[in-house]
């Protein structure tokens, strides 16, 4: 698949709306059949665009560990509960989350192709799917503006197993570690210095990404 139709999919997806919020089922029902790399690239998106999408990490970040076990153990076709299908995106966001991607793509779209195809492998995929659920438990966990570095991780691994890049995938594996160190400090922070030190640290976060 190319990133081209990859757009594509996200135009087509947007358009079948029809101005209506998107439920999870809706995305599922036009790009499950395509495997798990368009549906970890739209789910992580919320969270991993600079875009106000607040309430969406937890839910979001529970189907998409939901997706990471099912790597995990190898399964090649996506499956979501009725509860996670019934989820809904508003169309506002929806509507620049896909102008967001497609800008994205007119940008770096010569760059991804398919190579290293380890990624889609009965051994790569496991690996992926080890990382999506720690990226997934980092962005449920209640920590302000800490959310996007996961989900730029799975949005990443995403595209990487939707265009057989396994150069994408393993920059998304080098991100995953460092988004884990990332946590780890606040955590540390927060156990030996308190609430305050974490708010500095919000505080350069912002500064930044320019909030």
């Amino acid at each position: 698949m190319s990133s081209e139709s990859l757009s594509n999919n996200l135009t087509n997806l947007l358009k079948s709306a029809d101005s209506k919020d998107l439920t999870v089922e809706s995305i599922f029902t036009q790009v499950g059949d395509k495997g798990f790399g368009l549906l970890l690239i739209i789910l992580a998106l919320p969270s991993a665009l600079p875009l106000p999408a607040a309430g969406y990490s937890t839910p979001f970040g529970l189907i998409i560990s939901f997706l990471g076990i099912q790597m995990l153990i190898g399964k090649k076709i996506p499956w979501l509960p009725q509860w996670a299908l019934k989820i809904k995106i508003r169309y506002s966001l929806a509507e620049k989350m896909v102008k967001s991607v497609a800008a994205f793509f007119n940008k770096v779209e010569h760059l991804i192709k398919p190579r290293m195809s380890w990624i889609s492998s009965q051994f790569g995929l496991p690996i992926m799917g080890i990382i999506i659920i720690v990226m997934a438990c980092l962005m449920i966990l209640p920590i302000p503006l800490t959310n996007t570095a996961p989900a730029m991780v799975i949005f990443l691994v995403g595209i990487g197993l939707s265009e057989d890049d396994g150069i994408v995938a393993g920059f998304a594996s080098v991100l995953g570690t460092m988004a884990i160190a990332l946590y780890a400090y606040i955590i540390y922070l927060f156990m030996t210095v308190g609430v305050e030190a974490v708010e500095q640290l919000k505080d350069v976060i912002k500064e930044k990404i320019g909030m």
